[in-house]
């Protein structure tokens, strides 16, 4: 509504009491007593001219008695011949310069009851609405004052329907009233009265883009031919194949914006965002250090760059710009809940609590906002994660039912990460009591019916689990993720031609890009696990054809291979990129540990390995890859500690996770490496 208001309010506002006195203006004013004798034209003359010798002295000099002298001329004037709407029109306009807004009004209205055609009056009352719908308080006070400035345009487009500049203003107003419908129309014609009309084009395409029609919005702006468009035009068709998700095409838009104008800071933030989403980070990078560099004190600038770092690893430089943003906009609650996150990255646990805990008391109140709400439950989310990954698992569960307490969709979320953190303490029995009172609670949602299936299964009820998704089937597009979590489930049962034939039917359902890629991600897995590993580096591929950017598949794939050994450059070259997209991921950095050990660079692959240790010090694979590093640099001791720690892991952990192989070569490495260890004390 903001930037509707600044393209409406092009004159400079009146005071905040203006509303105030055209709420309290008649909407129709008493009627002035008919001439009773013919105008004396000469004497209106004579005070008409006065008065603007007076209204001139009060706009040079600021002389506030000149205009009271001017208004008392104009007056005289108007006795001497009532009929003249000049004069009527020139005291209302000197009325609205010296702020007499209810005077102004009054003049203005009693010209239009005299003579409802008369444009410039209604054009001076629109402009006094105009002017004072950005002061007006809001509820009824700003939807009177919006009401009665539609009403003028409305009058004024039917006065002159070929003002283009008129039915875009009157579009404006219709949408700040949300009448999109009538908002449209009104675009739509300013474009068919001016096609190329760069105002009009951009205008309807925004709308369009509000409604959700990208479509439409891209027909709109495709229209104007590519020699004709300016940097404005391609900054909006750049913003609408953003929203489209297009970024590749988003990206070519703004260049052409930036190219025609280098200066024009918005369509180069516009370029580096979606130099961000196209996951070409380095090269946003560099158009934001530009935004930067030309503007030192743009807070969202340095917030999208601290973002870059820290995606990067370079943490220090993320601080370092969330600081001064937060010196800039002290107020912002951005700024802190990134701090937050960057310390969460480095695993300093402390600080990263301490940010959220102040934000949340900072917005502590009886009652809240939807958007406070919507707030609240994004910080409680990520403090519940921070205490989770400290180890806390106590402090998260308390934090997360805080979030469940929010309600509708913010309590989804709050018993999906529940659940999630009682299997991370590999706590089995909380995990699928939870997954029940969440689906008590809820009955009707269907993620939290999946994932209490999910659970049971992995919990020695596979039969019935599955016969419960199975249920959930409904001939839908729905059906998509159900046969996902048949997939899933299946697969970790190790029910490899069921997993396989749910894949498929939820790979017919898969429509968008994303939903596209999980599809050959998901069968690779599938293939790994069956020790079909050919197999499997074909679909991995796949997916990295089409985003070579998913961390997810990248640390898959290098890891497939740095484990059987083969390929052990390319594998370290995938890791490495799936850890600079998400450095403080412990799956990842137990990925790069393990594939530096295949390549005999030991102290690499301590560093690493010892990080991943810190960040999932209960996973067993960390623990066993240990285990090796440090039998093969000749510290059995250490060796043995961590072969235990594995096994112990692996005692705590539901089958699924657990390969039978794994578990009797670390028993049979562990049982050897005692009896080592016991020789050597007896000598």
């Amino acid at each position: 509504m903001t930037r509707i208001l600044r393209l409406l309010l092009l004159a400079s506002l009146v005071g905040p009491w203006a509303a105030a006195q055209i709420a309290q203006t008649p909407a129709t004013p008493s009627a002035k007593p008919e001439p009773t004798s013919a105008p004396d034209r000469a004497s209106a003359y004579y005070h008409s001219a006065l008065a603007h010798v007076y209204e001139e002295q009060a706009a040079v000099y600021g002389d506030a008695g000149a205009a009271e002298k001017a208004i008392k001329e104009y007056r005289l004037a108007i006795e001497a011949d009532p009929s003249s709407q000049y004069l009527t029109a020139g005291l209302a306009e000197l009325y609205v310069k010296t702020g007499r807004i209810r005077d102004a009004v009054v003049e203005a209205q009693d010209i239009i009851k005299r003579d409802p055609t008369n444009l410039e009056a209604r054009r001076l009352l629109g402009r006094i609405y105009l002017r004072s719908l950005g002061d007006a308080p809001s509820g009824k006070g700003s939807e009177s004052v919006l009401k009665l400035a539609i009403e003028q345009f409305e009058q004024i487009t039917q006065l002159q329907p070929d003002s283009v500049e008129d039915h875009l203003l009157l579009g404006r107003l219709y949408r700040l009233n949300n009448d999109l419908q009538k908002a449209e129309d009104q675009f739509k014609t300013a474009v068919k009265l001016q096609p190329a009309l760069e105002e009009a084009v951009t205008t309807l395409a925004l709308l369009y883009n509000e409604e959700g029609d990208g479509a439409r919005a891209l027909e709109t702006l495709n229209a104007i031919p590519e020699g004709s468009r300016t940097t404005k035009l391609y900054a909006v068709l750049g913003y609408t194949y953003e929203q489209q998700k297009q970024y590749k095409k988003a990206i070519e838009a703004y260049r052409h914006s930036t190219d025609l104008d280098s200066d024009n800071l918005d369509a180069v933030r516009g370029l580096a965002q979606n130099l961000l989403n196209d996951g070409q980070t380095a090269a946003a990078l560099e158009q934001y250090k530009i935004v930067a560099d030309a503007n030192p004190e743009d807070a969202q600038t340095l917030l999208r760059l601290a973002e870059i770092y820290r995606r990067q690893g370079q943490f220090e430089l993320a601080l370092e710009n969330l600081k001064k943003a937060q010196e800039m906009v002290p107020e912002s609650i951005e700024v802190p809940y990134n701090l937050a996150s960057v310390y969460q990255s480095l695993g300093r646990y402390n600080e990263a609590e301490q940010a959220l805990q102040d934000l949340l008391k900072k917005g502590e109140k009886a009652t809240y906002t939807p958007a406070e709400i919507g707030n609240r439950a994004v910080f409680l989310e990520r403090l519940g994660t921070i205490y989770r990954d400290a180890g806390n698992t106590k402090l998260a569960v308390e934090t997360f039912r805080r979030l469940i307490a929010l309600g509708d969709d913010n309590a989804v979320r709050g018993y999906q990460q529940l659940i999630d953190t009682y299997r991370e303490a590999k706590d089995w029995q909380n995990a699928t009591s939870t997954a029940k009172e969440a689906l008590l609670k809820l009955p009707n949602n269907r993620e939290l019916r999946l994932a209490l299936a999910a659970q049971l299964a992995d919990q020695g009820e596979a039969d019935q689990a599955l016969k419960d998704v199975r249920t959930m089937l409904n001939g839908t597009t729905e059906d998509r993720k159900v046969y996902v979590t048949l997939a899933q489930m299946n697969t970790r049962l190790r029910r490899f031609p069921e997993a396989d034939e749910a894949l498929s039917q939820a790979e017919k359902l898969s429509t968008t890009p994303e939903d596209k890629q999980y599809i050959p991600f998901l069968r690779g897995s599938i293939y790994e696990r069956q020790k079909k590993y050919d197999l499997a580096e074909e679909q991995f591929r796949k997916v990295l054809v089409s985003d070579p950017e998913n961390g997810m598949t990248l640390n898959y794939l290098g890891y497939m291979l740095a484990d059987r050994g083969v390929k052990l450059d390319e594998a370290l070259a995938l890791i490495k990129k799936a850890i600079n997209l998400d450095p403080a991921n412990g799956a990842y950095l137990d990925s790069l540990g393990w594939a530096y050990f295949k390549l005999g660079k030991f102290d690499q692959a301590e560093e690493n390995l010892l990080k991943a240790s810190q960040r999932i010090a209960t996973d067993p694979t960390v623990q066993d890859h240990l285990g090796d590093l440090y039998q093969k640099t000749g510290r059995l001791k250490l060796a043995a500690v961590h072969w235990e720690r594995a096994l112990r892991e692996w005692n705590r952990t539901t089958a699924a996770d657990v390969d039978p192989g794994d578990v009797a070569r670390v028993q049979k490495q562990l049982e050897s490496a005692k009896m080592k260890l016991a020789k050597e004390e007896k000598q």
